[in-house]
């Protein structure tokens, strides 16, 4: 009875230096501070050892914030939900979609139905007639298709014009090219539209489909999908909540792995943490919440690698603020969701709350 009491004692003490270690004061202060600029909400989440090590939430909306939540739901036939964000609150996340998108593409490498190197005008013809057919899938993931894009809010009103992913691209074989494929970088739309329509094409089935039963069902993502529209949007359409997204950011940390089943090969996860913007590529646009991040696959590397990237930090963060991340060397994941659209300041406070987690937890 003494040794069981002892083992007990034990390890009440070693579980309690754990905590007493995850200090997450300076966290928890800085999203107090900066959640004012940031929307007026946040919600944050840190995934550690298996578990949820910390949450905290923030909600200090203005009366102006809450006047252009309501507009916006207004707009959309819907009601404003002004209430705290929760681990469930359901959310569009733009761009943090790109990573979903990607691990969904992958999950066709994984399976010997597609190769990186395939060029996308076998799937596509229509992108051949127009002399983009030798474009790469691997271009298409890292944003190195050389198509030149209109502005993003000129491509999403032709979107609602389209009836399927055929009319997409159709549209996207129109687009003048503005350099060769893998040697211009231009963060955009194009490139995971043009993957998306080519695994609709090999497995006929729709994109949102296929999410759903690749990614979502497999990783217990309950609340998140691509929307009902006729045709998804790989690169920005997806809703999720940080419950749900926190789940997908596990299994990256895990190398692929997530409760026991394997969703991507560790191969796959190492090929989307290469930054492939390397010296010899031109920046023709890249956020300025990206700073001097590399760009891999759906994900930016935020440590320039020139190979896998195992031990940095990988994160795709979207237009409205939301902000998850992997940090391979210090083994933890992490989101914050938020809701704003002033792009000013971001890759800093990107950073600046990255290293306060780090330190949190030493």
């Amino acid at each position: 009875m003494k040794v069981k009491v002892f083992i007990t004692l034990a390890v009440l003490v070693v579980c309690c230096q754990k905590l007493n270690a995850q200090n997450f004061t300076k966290v928890d202060a800085w999203l107090d501070k900066n959640t004012a600029i940031m929307g007026g909400r946040s919600y944050f989440m840190v995934y550690k050892d298996g578990h949820v090590v910390h949450e905290h939430a923030v909600n200090q909306m203005t009366q102006m914030q809450k006047m252009v939540s309501n507009m916006i739901a207004g707009r959309q036939g819907k009601t404003a939900n002004l209430g705290d964000y929760k681990n469930d609150t359901r959310q569009m996340i733009a761009s943090c979609s790109k990573w979903l998108s990607a691990a969904l593409v992958m999950t066709f490498v994984d399976e010997g139905k597609l190769k990186l190197t395939d060029t996308v005008g076998k799937y596509l013809p229509v992108l051949s007639k127009s002399g983009k057919g030798k474009i790469s899938l691997s271009q298409c993931l890292s944003h190195l298709t050389g198509i030149k894009e209109p502005p993003l809010m000129e491509n999403l009103a032709d979107m609602k014009n389209f009836n399927n992913m055929d009319d997409a691209m159709a549209k996207l074989a129109t687009e003048p090219m503005e350099g060769e494929p893998g040697k211009v970088f231009h963060y955009s739309n194009a490139g995971l539209q043009i993957a998306g329509a080519v695994i609709e094409k090999i497995s006929g089935k729709s994109f949102e489909t296929l999410f759903a039963e690749r990614i979502a069902k497999p990783l217990g993502m309950i609340n998140t999908d691509f929307g009902k529209g006729k045709v998804a949007l790989p690169a920005g359409g997806a809703i999720s909540t940080p419950a749900d997204y926190l789940n997908f950011l596990t299994m990256i940390l895990n190398r692929g792995m997530y409760n026991g089943k394997r969703i991507l090969s560790e191969s796959s996860i190492a090929q989307m943490q290469v930054n492939r913007v390397d010296a010899g590529v031109k920046v023709a646009y890249s956020p300025t919440e990206a700073g001097n991040f590399g760009y891999g696959f759906g994900e930016w590397v935020m440590n320039d690698s020139s190979a896998a990237n195992p031990n940095g930090a990988v994160t795709s963060p979207g237009l409205f603020g939301s902000f998850p991340w992997v940090d391979n060397k210090n083994k933890y994941a992490a989101f914050m969701m938020t809701f704003y659209l002033k792009s000013d300041g971001r890759n800093e406070r990107y950073r600046e709350l990255k290293r306060l987690v780090d330190e949190a937890l030493k």
